[in-house]
């Protein structure tokens, strides 16, 4: 099953909608005998990906980290080939959280005559696809925050330097993990301050008062673009760029607003990276938060912090996250929490 999880990551940020699913079939003695995974979205699935690779899986074992499908969509039921070819053996890591399928791909393989083992693994099967649990379950964006700090906290000086905080190694994890998520969304204040290229398929900036120069700044360059403003402004009229108005509350965007349009967008993942005052506003909204820390200390109570906003009076009232992992790009760390 790990093999299949492997697998299926080589499709991080493709499969959207979908989930992230790969396959493996064992001939009668245990051979791996071919591999597949759901590429890209529209594509083959993993399980027609490895069947179709092969002449002959007859009495062999297919071993899949997700239900196999047993609806028509972009491509025919993946469990109807599966009893087509004459596995023998299915061994799935956890079942399908969509309601078309759940549990009527299994029962249609074991109404079969198929052998059904499983779960197997599944804490690392629902992790692997955390996105599209969300997405199926709540109908909602999956929200990541990421944010890179010295010790002490700070994103950057009370002069707004912040180049570069941290390393090479880091700022290309970075990129890494952007590439996993459907849209990436920052602020008007960040592209003023830093006039970032955040190359990305999908690019969300909030611009309340319509106040970046949306012609020469580099974020507006490249990418499919949304612009989130204060819905009582006129915008401009400028090719590229989807300006979606949004309600104003206390000064500030709606938040919840824009996460409900963001999925009727069909963004289904987004990876925030802004300053702390829009980290603050989103984080009682985020499933997972990315911490790089390099090992600086500003040391100035006037530098700019990851996280503002909130009068806090007791620790009690703290958000509270859980550590999921640690990773280290020398000479920076990576902490990530979930919720």
């Amino acid at each position: 099953m790990n093999k299949c999880i492997e697998l299926a990551r080589q499709a991080e940020g493709m499969t959207s909608p979908n989930p992230l699913v790969g396959c493996i079939i064992l001939n009668p003695d245990g051979k791996i005998i071919s591999t597949g995974y759901h590429q890209k979205y529209g594509e083959n699935h993993a399980e027609r990906d490895a069947l179709l690779k092969i002449d002959n899986a007859k009495d062999c074992t297919l071993i899949v980290n997700l239900e196999p499908c047993s609806h028509y969509g972009k491509t025919p039921p993946c469990a109807d080939l599966i009893i087509e070819k004459g596995i023998k053996t299915v061994v799935y890591g956890m079942q399908d959280v969509n309601p078309i399928v759940a549990g009527n791909g299994l029962k249609k393989l074991k109404d079969a005559g198929i052998e059904i083992i499983g779960p197997v693994l599944e804490k690392e099967c629902l992790k692997l696809n955390e996105v599209f649990i969300k997405n199926q379950i709540e109908h909602k964006t999956f929200v990541a925050l990421k944010t890179a700090t010295t010790i002490d906290g700070k994103i950057a000086t009370q002069c707004n330097d912040s180049k570069w905080i941290t390393s090479d190694n880091a700022r290309n994890e970075v990129k890494n993990i952007r590439k996993k998520y459907d849209a990436i969304l920052t602020s008007s204040a960040t592209v003023i301050a830093d006039n970032p290229t955040m190359e990305h398929k999908k690019k969300i900036i909030l611009d309340r008062t319509l106040k970046t120069d949306f012609v020469n700044t580099k974020i507006y360059k490249q990418g499919e673009i949304y612009v989130f403003y204060n819905e009582n402004l006129t915008p401009p009229i400028i090719p590229n760029i989807n300006f979606m108005p949004a309600p104003v509350k206390n000064e500030k965007l709606d938040i919840n607003y824009i996460l409900t349009k963001l999925y009727e967008l069909k963004i289904m993942s987004v990876l925030i990276e802004a300053g702390g005052m829009v980290n603050n506003a989103f984080l009682p909204h985020i499933d997972k938060l990315y911490h790089f820390i390099a090992p600086k200390i500003l040391g100035d109570n006037n530098g700019k912090s990851c996280f503002y906003g909130n009068v806090i009076e007791k620790i009690s009232e703290c958000t509270e996250l859980k550590f999921e992992q640690f990773q280290s790009y020398p000479p920076d760390v990576l902490i990530t929490y979930t919720k």
